[in-house]
């Protein structure tokens, strides 16, 4: 079928179910998803579709689902605008009735509209945010009024008494750095960088007059299994890593000192903090023993305030504590019975258990955790150890005068069998994993092998679960990443066992999500970043925008526009597919001209670092990994970085920070980098700490769970040493737009 044409009954069914058979990859090259990959991922849904006849039993079923559930749980709307709300009925009108949250009433008439609309009431504004019972008729929801934006940096600014006028306004735009917390260092024998020294790293920062600290991902890991460490494939994104914990903070230095010699651990953590990478199946164990160590003597080491405000955190956790705890527990007992020649055929996680354990409700589960109300309430523990680190953290970067503090990062998805997707498995896409069509720096495309949410879901149960998890990562934090957030307007959905290529776009109600994570962030006064890169989808930028959602601006991506007739041949060289071909490289855009509503960096955690880049060491990496696309050549890679870097080093002589030769790919020029970026004037600027520091070696290789160390590298300089040389400081100072002179050397360190 042509893009133009009538689709088929298999497509007719794909988009009724929410699916895009036609979309435009990176190259701004329309796809058409094939029959095969449609009916996998149809049948995945619950959707039968080998004939025509299924596909229009299919369609039927649900069509008469959505008229069954035609008033939700929760409507959105927006403040000033006017109230729509889907209605079954057919009456022309129906009084209706608002209960604010302060309790004042609004009462009135509803209107059915016309045509397109007869399905749908319309109510006048509301000009209260909030969260009001909605009674129309006979039935009632809940109406979810949000702000026209997000919470914003100016908003923080003068949240911080920096308002127009203010002196120190005068540091706008505001930068922060961005780091990965398990790499920190802090003087202390911890194996990996915890809460104490995020804390610490924020004061050192905000006396260089940083106002944020952008963190990875803080979310619960499977305590029972080490071995998966990775930050973006959590357990749940409702809690925290325990791992990241500092017990110092409440039991005393004293005390965690005697529990590693309890424990004979001193050798053993010494040596494994001074590696460079860490190792998490030797260090996660080691670290969960020490805690539980402590929590065996609570009652003797720690104040009756301490105990009390546990007690208090463990009640306001309520249900999703609770459960999260237990799944931990019986996770952790079904694998030491299994080690012990017990269920060896079960698998580690919920999928397998027996099927009196598959959901949180069961009786089974209850009967568990009261056996084992110990290992319960010492997973609940370690949830109030993590939260009361990161809630000093906060304190501790508003203290030192940030503005904005912890900028928080929120995973796209999470593991198919944790604790998170087996409390909410109503709103959970179960058979499928989050991930990306091939793009631009993966020509393979990707699989994260993360369950997200159910579109229908979310709409049937009231967007509870996006809540839920919205609230949980808002705490704490003056800011927050949204992983991916093209995933709220689409998701690249790859059935699992199929490769990343053969999945399909499933389309989400991004108005409504928008408007729950605006009102989410003024309620909280945090900013909302949204990582934009991949395959957009079309006006996804222009209504992030409108919503307050800040975009990133990468070096990398941030290029002078192709001409039309060359888009896809320029985007071919861009990705290194040069097959002998010596055109020039695409202009790097001047930082002045990059879009405003925006933060601006040199790169992120999946993509090389400005040494690293100029060095060519990801290629390196791709090509030992045999990542590189099709038919590409580490030479044919190497050649086109060679004219990127040309590119690159023209943008910076255009600017007056360098002249002379292009430098060598060990010379990277990494001061005027950062001056000619420290020139944006985007709402605000976050630096890597890898490329403050000068390193070549990103945090994460996409494509790779082996052969690459992800998310165990850990920095060799101190948090209180981060602009502790004049190297460092005059780094700095270039990306905070301070020019100490006229020119930078040619290839300044």
């Amino acid at each position: 079928m042509s893009r133009a044409g009538t689709p088929s009954p298999l497509q007719a069914l794909a988009l009724r179910a929410g699916l895009q058979p036609h979309w435009t990859d990176a190259w701004d090259q329309p796809r058409e998803v094939g029959d095969a990959a449609l009916r996998r991922v149809l049948e995945g849904l619950g959707l039968p579709c080998g004939s025509p006849g299924q596909c229009a039993a299919s369609h039927a079923w649900l069509a008469a689902d959505d008229a069954a559930h035609a008033l939700p749980p929760l409507v959105t709307a927006e403040r000033g605008q006017p109230v729509v709300v889907p209605w079954p009925h057919t009456l022309p009108q129906r009084a209706y009735r608002v209960t604010l949250e302060d309790g004042a009433i609004i009462a009135g008439t509803a209107v059915r509209g016309a045509g397109a609309d007869a399905t749908l009431m319309h109510l006048p504004a509301i000009d209260v945010c909030g969260y009001h019972r909605l009674d129309l008729g006979d039935g009632h929801t809940t109406l979810a009024v949000a702000p026209r934006r997000c919470y914003g940096v100016a908003d923080a600014l003068r949240h911080a008494g920096r308002g127009k006028g203010d002196r120190d306004s005068a540091r706008s735009p505001p930068w922060g750095l961005a780091v990965q917390l398990y790499s920190l260092r802090r003087g202390a024998a911890c194996g990996m960088g915890d809460l104490t020294a995020l804390a610490e790293g924020c004061a050192s920062a905000a006396r260089a007059g940083a106002d944020a600290m952008a963190i990875n991902p803080l979310h619960a890991p499977f305590a029972a299994l080490p071995e998966r460490y990775s930050p973006y494939a959590p357990s749940s994104r409702l809690f925290l890593n325990p791992l990241y914990a500092d017990p110092a903070t409440v039991f005393g230095q004293a005390a965690v000192d005697a529990a590693i010699a309890g424990l004979g651990a001193g050798d053993t953590l010494q040596a494994l903090d001074a590696r460079g990478e860490i190792d998490w199946i030797a260090l996660a164990p080691l670290r969960y023993a020490i805690l539980r160590w402590l929590w065996q003597r609570r009652e003797t080491l720690l104040p009756r305030a301490a105990l009390d405000d546990y007690a208090a955190f463990r009640t306001r956790g309520g249900t999703a504590l609770h459960a999260h705890a237990c799944y931990e527990a019986i996770q952790a007992h079904r694998l030491s019975d299994s080690a012990n020649g017990n269920h060896r055929q079960s698998a580690p996680d919920w999928r397998c258990w027996p099927v009196t354990l598959r959901s949180p409700a069961d009786a089974a589960v209850a009967a568990f955790a009261q056996s084992h109300a110990d290992d319960v309430a010492f997973h609940a523990f370690l949830q109030w150890l993590a939260d009361d680190g990161l809630a000093r953290a906060q304190r501790a970067a508003r203290d030192a005068g940030m503005a904005i503090g912890i900028i928080r990062d929120l995973a796209v998805g999470a593991d198919p069998g944790g604790s998170q997707a087996w409390t909410r498995q109503p709103e959970t896409l179960a058979g499928f994993h989050a991930g990306a069509p091939p793009d631009l720096y993966n020509p393979l495309g990707q699989d994260w092998g993360v369950a997200v949410f159910s579109p229908r879901g979310l709409r049937r149960h009231g967007y509870a679960a996006f809540l839920e998890m919205l609230r949980a990562n808002l705490s704490h934090a003056g800011g927050l990443r949204i992983d991916h957030v093209l995933g709220l307007a689409r998701m690249w959905l790859v059935p699992a066992g199929a490769p990343a290529s053969d999945g399909a776009y499933l389309r989400y109600p991004l108005q409504d999500l928008l408007r729950l994570v605006a009102l989410e962030s003024w309620r909280h006064r945090t900013i909302i970043i949204g990582e934009n890169l991949g395959t957009v989808p079309p006006e996804l930028n222009a209504a992030l925008s409108a919503r307050g959602v800040l975009g990133i601006d990468v070096l990398w991506f941030q290029r002078e526009a192709p001409a039309q007739d060359d888009a896809r041949e320029q985007a071919t060289q861009d990705a290194g597919n040069l097959a002998g071909q010596e055109a020039e490289a695409a202009a790097f855009l001047p930082p002045q001209a990059w879009p405003a509503d925006a933060i601006a960096t040199t790169t992120t955690h999946d993509l090389p670092t400005v040494a690293g880049w100029w060095a060519g060491q990801d290629l390196a990496w791709r090509d030992r990994l045999q990542l590189l696309a099709p038919g590409e050549t580490l030479a044919q890679a190497q050649a086109g970085r060679a004219r990127e870097r040309v590119a690159l080093w023209q943008a910076l002589c255009d600017a007056g920070l360098c002249s002379g030769a292009v430098p060598a790919p060990d010379q990277a020029p990494l001061g005027a980098v950062l001056a000619w970026l420290g020139t944006a004037r985007t709402a605000m600027r976050l630096l890597p700490v890898e490329d403050l520091l000068g390193l070549a070696e990103q945090p994460n290789l996409p494509g790779t769970t082996s052969g690459h160390p992800n998310w165990q590298r850990r920095l060799d300089t101190d948090v209180g040493a981060w602009f502790g040389t004049p190297v460092l400081r005059a780094r700095a100072d270039a990306w905070r737009g301070i020019r100490p002179g006229a020119r930078h050397p040619p290839a300044q360190p």
